[in-house]
Parts: C-alpha cells; structure tokens; sequence
C-alpha cells in the first residue's frame, strides 16, 4: 500500500545473481499481490464475502424456479459443503512447501502439473473467470443502476438506455482501479461485505413480507421437455457462479503476513469460515423464500420482481451497486497483476505508473464494452457459471490436492475428492449448454435501442 516506484537503477539489467535478486525483489514490491503482506484476518472475511456475495444471490431464486423444491435444497446445500471443502484445500496448499508461498492459483497449478502444463491448464480458466465475472458486474451494475432510476423517477423522467448506464458505472472503475493492491482496496471490499448481507436481507424480507403471490406454480415453466432439461442445465451454472471466491483466495492468503510459528492459514481461514457463516445468511433466505413467494415467475434477478415498497427496492438496488463495485475490484486485482506481470517479466516494460494507468483503463474499457455489447444477465451467469467457475471452484483443487498429497487409494480424502471432481465435471459439462442457449433467446427477444 505504502510501496514506491522502483527508480531506473533499479531495473538496470546486471548479470549478477544479486542483481537479479535485487530487480526481482524491486518487481514483485510493485506488483499487487505481493506488493503489501500485513493484512488482517478480518481482510480475509471481507473479502471473501465480496467475492462470492453478488450477482449469484439475486439469481438464486429464478435457479429454483428451474430445478424445482427437491434437486434446488440438494444442489444448494452440496454446492456450499463442496466449495467449503475445496476452499479449504486452498488455504492449506498455500504454504505446503515449507519457506513458499504459492501467492497466485496458476503457481500453485505450476507445482501440481508443471511449469507448462500448469500455466496451460489454470491461467485460461482462471481468466474466464475474472474477467467473466467482471463483465457480467458491468452488466449487474448497470440493471441496478437503470432499476434505481425508474423506481424513484417512474412518472415525468425520460427512459434512459441500460447501456448509459453501464457506462456510467464503469466510469466508477476507470478511478478506484488505480488502487495499487489488495490491501489499499480493503475500504471498498468492507463496504460491498456490508452491502451484500443489507441487499440479501432486504431481497427476502420484502418477498416475505409481499406473500405467495396469487395463483402461484412450482411446476417447471418449460412448456417441453427439451426446454426444462436446458433450464435445468442453466441453473446448475447459476448456483456454480454464486460459488466463486476459489479464482481469488491464494491472491487474497498472499497478503496476510506469515512465519514458520504463525502460518497465514491459521488466520485466513478464520476470514473463511466467517464468511460462508455470511454466504449461508444470504444466499439460503434468498434463494427459498424468493422461490416460495413467486413460485416460476420469480425474474432471473430477484429485485426486478419486488416493486414495492419503492424506496426500499430503490435502496437495495443501489447497494447492490456498491457491493458489485468492490466485487469488480476483487475480480479484476489479479488480472491486473497478471498483465502487468506479463508485460514486467517478459516483455520488459518498466514498471511504472504511466504503464499501469494505460493497462487498467484498457481493462475497464474492455468489459464495459462487452458488457454493453451482450447485455444477458441470466444467460452470462450460467454459461460463465458451469464453463468456468464449475473447474477452478468444484474439481481442480481437487485435482491438484491428489497430484501434490498422493492419498492412499480409496481412503475418505481420496473418495472425497473424486466424488468432488466426478459432481463438478457434470457441472461443467451441462450447465454451458443451458447457458447459452439462454444467451441465444435473450438476444433474440432484447431491444438494443428501447
């Protein structure tokens, strides 16, 4: 938080193995995962809760609607034992090599595949994740913001495009993504945390408090069956994308401070715990009482079915804002530091604050222009959901804790895993269909221009 911009001299390329050091040290007190290593254990809480907390808990309830009562309560509750437990896997291999720390998930992957394969397999995976999650936030920032203006101003104000107001928050991000590390953004992910358990508490409240609509029907809304299996698929990618804090834990972990007597783990997964108290909180009362109240009908994001009261909804709308604001923030620090690692590390630019400024409002400017050109809340979240997210959250950590632990065959830890791995290859292989093929009958049905 507090580093300096390394001068010339320190990037002169030396042939000395000190030299070397020296740069290398100079680099990686620049980059933003291991530029500041004195957080907090609460850190670790709130920003995993601003992580995984999102876009995924308003989808929730429209996810039942298409499972239905008995498969939504399973999946639901696995999901969170299965996550829990892969997490933790994270936490503990971040320091498995005594005197390493394994501070991003592609070196981790590196230890568990090789220094190719390892890139190879978890660098484009993680990549669609974050820079997936980024753009389905731009999207969610900007339905919020648009729901905002139309629940306060629903009378004598001009409609205005959704795509004004993506761009409006994306102009939010061309500043705050100038913050240098995860520590300088804690701020910001403090207030999302907070917002996330208001929004959710507020999402079920005035579900409970507005009834079982009239006529209400928890059949499937599919009128085939070809309709229903694909729903179902497309659920399964939008409970997977409410689970995805796994693509930024080693990153997070990296700033805690850490020594032989007192590794990071202990404190980092008190955070962890903390927060899947709060995921809990918010995501079970969301996704059931929606569903119980507005059976299939309930829209793909819970507040767009909720008009009154409108200041209520208004409020919550605009905390959802806030909380996806310092989502992005999380998502988008390690893409950050990969680019910047790439462009440091191989290509040789020298680290400064011009390179940073141009590579980050690339960035923003690149999700928000996607988000803008596929504006699909639902679809994104399943596709990106299952495509993606089912990997690096449900199986690869299970994967890696086999290659690196070797446990003895069909003990519980190996079972375990392979019925993880077995769940969450499912997950991805099904739930990317249903995905898009709801991205395909949204872009038929929306109105660019309305």
């Amino acid at each position: 938080m507090g580093t300096q911009t390394p001068s010339d001299n320190d990037y002169a390329r030396g042939n000395s193995f000190e030299e070397k050091l020296a740069r290398q040290k100079a680099i990686d007190d620049w980059l933003p995962i291991t530029s500041s290593r004195n957080a907090k254990w609460w850190y670790s809480a709130f920003h995993n809760v601003t992580a995984m907390v999102g876009a995924g808990v308003l989808s929730l309830p429209y996810a039942m609607s298409e499972l239905g009562w008995g498969p939504g309560v399973v999946i639901l509750i696995l999901s969170w034992i299965i996550t829990l437990y892969t997490l933790w896997q994270m936490v503990e291999m971040h320091e498995m090599v005594p005197g390493k720390r394994f501070d991003r998930y592609h070196e981790l992957g590196q230890y568990a595949f090789g220094e190719k394969l390892g890139l190879y397999i978890v660098v484009p995976q993680q990549l669609i994740v974050e820079v997936g999650v980024c753009i389905v936030y731009m999207v969610t920032g900007g339905q919020s913001l648009k729901k905002f203006h139309d629940t306060v101003c629903s009378k004598n104000c001009k409609e205005i495009k959704q795509t004004y107001f993506i761009m409006i928050f994306a102009s939010v991000h061309f500043v705050l993504s100038h913050l240098p590390n995860f520590n300088s953004i804690a701020g910001v992910s403090l207030a999302a945390a907070v917002m996330s358990l208001s929004y959710s508490t507020i999402a079920w409240g005035a579900s409970l408090a507005k009834g079982v609509q009239p006529d209400v029907q928890y059949g499937y809304k599919a009128k085939t069956a070809a309709g229903t299996v694909f729903d179902f698929f497309n659920a399964l990618g939008d409970v997977a994308f409410a689970y995805a804090g796994h693509n930024v834990v080693l990153e997070i972990q990296a700033t805690i401070p850490s020594t032989p007597e007192k590794p990071s783990k202990g404190p980092m997964w008190r955070g962890v715990i903390i927060a899947y108290i709060v995921v809990a909180l918010c995501y079970f009362p969301v996704a059931l009482i929606g569903y119980w109240m507005f059976g299939n009908a309930v829209q793909d994001n819970i507040l767009i079915s909720l008009e009154k009261p409108k200041w209520l909804i208004a409020m919550a709308n605009m905390f959802v804002v806030v909380h996806v604001i310092g989502s992005y923030q999380i998502y988008a620090m390690p893409v950050f530091d990969m680019m910047e690692t790439a462009l440091v590390k191989k290509l040789h630019f020298r680290p400064t604050r011009i390179l940073r400024f141009i590579v980050r409002n690339f960035y923003v400017a690149f999700t928000m222009f996607v988000g803008i050109t596929f504006p699909f809340f639902g679809g994104l979240l399943g596709f990106f959901g299952g495509f993606a997210f089912a990997p690096t959250t449900y199986f690869l950590p299970c994967i890696m804790w086999l290659a690196i632990y070797k446990p003895r065959k069909f003990s519980l830890s190996w079972w375990t895993n392979w019925i993880c791995i077995v769940l969450g290859v499912f997950l991805m292989v099904l739930s990317p269909i249903g995905g898009l093929r709801k991205i395909i009958l949204q872009a038929k049905t929306y109105q660019f221009y309305s």
